[in-house]
This record gives structure tokens, C-alpha cells and sequence, in this order.
């Protein structure tokens, strides 16, 4: 059973009751991420989800990793570009102390200046190994193309030159001003009381403050171009994308069942043409970021120098497929089952759950049914899908990303035609 409570500071709290499971996981949402960060702050919202866990007026690390340890549960936290997470995941029972690390944690995060020189050089060692990786790495290097200057194309984990800037002065005034109660989404799903959870919630986080908003920025456009970056590799790795969707848009359930059709599993187009068929590509696959205001559908592969072009030719051959012919009634139907299967396999844990609670409320601020989306999913014509590939599969939009022996003059605009 679904539920939401505001409290009156206006943190919003949203949870499911799943009696069947042993689990509850719990996350504290803050609707703020790398893209509000300016060129000053690129990389502090990453910087300050390592160092919120480094102690707090009450306990060092070592005692919040004993703590939870010994209930056998899960703490952790992740940045995205439009948010952050501190989550926790423990047997029910245990409830009351996941909730009081999450709290302690958020709540009174002291930012030691040691443990920020130490983590600090966490950071830089993860921004290195992202660099040492290049099938990571590309994807960096392709938002820096496509959303040219935009803070969407800004790596969430920050460069060097900036991580190595911040002090603790910077750290907590950052804090201060983006992690408030208006801000705060609370999700949690498994088995327990909601009415006594709020009531433990409502006791930690009530005499939180409200965020001053500072709007949403400018709305990002994407930059058609081609950007090689050589480096001296066994392969040479590329992405080539178009502009997508944004995370509401209209056509969203299309876009879902577009990129499944195109690169998402071993059925789909490019597996089959790219792999299976020719051996081209250990590696190939597409996928779809999306934003309150914009999007992107993208194909990455790792291919070897020799190959390069003609691993090109064929993701464009997919894109040329999709505009100019509709999909048959039983391919359509084959890859709706996928996308539902796929979906209620995810909703099998207590995170997962927490975490679709806090994304439907952040971009929709409601509760989306399962049998909504089941719905929206099923109810995609051939018609429908066949515009949306219409709409983003064309020449003017299409940006392509290199990383690997080949240098800029070895490609040209007209790989990015249809011919």
C-alpha cells in the first residue's frame, strides 16, 4: 500500500508497505545534483556523498560501518544530475537503526578537514580510474560533446583541478544551501508501520529548514558534432547519439520500447547485426538518459581501428531502419513482454521500490501505478514509434564521440548521413 505525508517543512515523505519481504530500504532523496552546480562547484555534490558518511558529532566512520555491519544491512549513497541518494537497507526489525544512521548521517556530518584531505584523494583515484577506463570514460567525453558547455556535460565525479580546490568552508556552505527539507524526499519500502516511521522522522528531521529556491537553470541543447580524443588503445571505443526525451514527456512509453528495439539485450538490432552477425563488437548497446527538460538516445560499442567506419555505417543502417519501416505487430508485441518482464523483475527488492517511489515523486509528484506504466507500455502503436524514430534519428542531430587511435581527420560529417 502506497502512502505520502508532507511535513509541515515541507519534506515529503512517500513509502509502500510490501508485508510479503523481509526488507526495508530507506533513502534520503535530495532533489539536487551535479547540474545545479556551477563552474566553481563542479564535482562538490560527488565530493560531499563520500564525505557524509566520514563521521558525525556522535560517531566516526568506523562506528557507522560497525553499526550497520553487524545487522547485516547495506549503507550507501549515489550522485546523479539531478539528484543525490543516502540509502540504507536492513531486515525490518532493524528499521529504527537504519533510520537513525540516515538521520545522523544527513543531520550532523561534521566534514572534518582530515577526512576531507582523505577522501579527497579517494576522489581523485575514482576521477583516475574513470580516465584509465575507456569504455567508462567515453561517456564522460561524449556529454562534454553533445551538451557542449551545459553543466549536463560536466562529469558528476568533477575533474582535478576543481576537487582539489575545496575546502571545508566550501563544502558546508554548499550543504547548507542545497540539502534542505523543501528539497527532501524520504522513501521507503518493505515491511513496517507508516505512521510510526513518520512519527521517528518527523522527531529527526522536523527542525530541518527550507531550501531559498534558485530555479532550474537553463534548458540544455545539444551540439551536433564529432569529437575524437586519441589515445593509444587496443580499441577504438564511440558513442553516437541524438537528442532524446525528456523524463515526462508524452512519448516516454515509445522512446522505452524504441531503444529495447534498437540496443537493449541480445535480441535487439545492434547485438544482432554487430555481434552476432559479424563479430564486430564484444560490446554494443544503447541506452536513454533523461532529464526534467531534455534527453539523449545513445549507442556505445568497442570495435577495433580497422573497423570503425563500418560499425558506424551499420548503427546508422538501425537508425535508417527504424525511420523508414514500421514494426511488425508480433516484433512490437515480443518487446513489450520484454519491457514488462524487465520491470517487474526489478520491483522483486525493497530498493528498488524506494527507488522508482522517489523518482516518480521527483519528476511526476505522484505515485505512478505499475499498472499505469503497464498500461502507458502496452498502449504504444507501431505508428507512434515510427514518428519518435522519425523525430530523433536525423543527419543535423547526430553527435559522435571517439576514444582511441584515430585522429580527427580520419572522420567526416558524411558518416552521419544516411546516404
Amino acid at each position: 500500500m502506497y502512502q505520502k505525508t508532507v511535513l509541515k517543512n515541507g519534506i515529503c515523505v512517500v513509502s509502500e508497505n510490501i508485508p510479503h519481504i523481509r526488507s526495508i530500504s530507506i533513502g534520503i532523496w535530495i532533489a539536487t545534483g551535479s547540474r545545479e552546480e556551477d563552474s566553481e562547484e563542479k564535482g562538490i555534490s560527488h565530493f560531499i556523498e563520500h564525505l557524509i558518511f566520514k563521521g558525525t558529532e556522535s560517531r566516526s566512520a568506523h562506528d557507522i560501518a560497525k553499526e550497520i555491519d553487524s545487522v547485516g544491512g547495506v549503507l550507501n549513497g549515489f550522485t546523479e544530475k539531478e539528484y543525490t541518494c543516502f540509502h540504507a537497507k536492513v531486515l525490518d526489525q532493524h528499521c529504527p537503526l537504519a533510520l537513525e544512521l540516515l538521520s545522523d548521517i544527513f543531520l550532523n556530518s561534521i566534514f572534518d578537514p582530515n577526512e576531507i584531505e582523505r577522501e579527497r584523494n579517494v576522489v581523485l583515484q575514482e576521477i583516475k580510474m574513470v580516465e584509465d577506463t575507456p569504455d567508462d570514460y567515453i561517456h564522460d567525453l561524449f556529454n562534454q560533446v553533445f551538451w557542449g558547455g551545459h553543466s549536463l556535460g560536466y562529469p558528476i565525479v568533477g575533474k582535478k583541478e576543481r576537487v582539489s580546490s575545496f575546502d571545508r568552508e566550501t563544502i558546508c556552505r554548499y550543504f547548507d544551501d542545497h540539502y534542505r527539507s523543501n528539497h527532501l524526499i524520504i522513501s521507503m519500502a518493505g515491511s513496517f508501520d507508516h505512521a510510526k516511521v513518520i512519527q521517528r522522522i518527523e522527531d529527526k528531521f522536523g527542525g530541518l529548514h527550507e531550501r531559498v529556491e534558485m530555479g532550474k537553470g537553463k534548458s540544455p541543447e545539444p551540439s551536433p558534432r564529432i569529437g575524437v580524443f586519441p589515445r593509444d588503445l587496443e580499441q577504438v571505443h564511440l558513442c553516437l547519439g541524438t537528442k532524446g526525451i525528456s523524463q515526462t514527456h508524452s512519448m516516454r512509453f515509445a522512446s522505452y520500447i524504441l531503444n529495447t528495439l534498437l540496443g537493449r539485450g541480445m535480441s535487439s538490432y545492434l547485438f544482432q547485426e554487430i555481434r552476432e552477425k559479424r563479430g564486430l563488437a564484444y560490446s554494443v548497446y544503447s541506452y536513454r538518459p533523461a532529464y526534467y527538460d531534455a534527453g539523449q538516445l545513445v549507442v556505445y560499442a568497442g570495435t577495433e581501428k580497422g573497423s570503425l567506419k563500418e560499425v558506424i555505417r551499420l548503427i546508422m543502417e538501425q537508425f535508417d531502419k527504424l525511420r523508414r519501416e514500421m514494426i511488425r505487430e508480433e516484433e512490437l508485441k515480443r518487446v513489450k513482454e520484454q519491457l514488462k518482464g524487465n520491470l517487474l523483475l526489478f520491483l522483486e527488492s525493497s530498493d528498488s521500490w524506494m527507488t522508482r517511489l522517489a523518482q516518480n515523486e521527483i519528476y511526476f509528484g505522484r505515485y505512478i501505478p505499475i499498472e499505469e506504466v503497464i498500461k502507458g507500455i502496452e498502449g504504444v502503436t507501431s505508428e507512434e514509434l515510427n514518428q519518435l524514430a522519425r523525430d530523433l534519428f536525423r543527419e543535423e542531430l547526430f553527435c559522435l564521440t571517439v576514444l582511441g587511435p584515430i585522429e580527427k581527420t580520419e572522420l567526416t560529417r558524411d558518416l552521419l548521413s544516411f546516404g
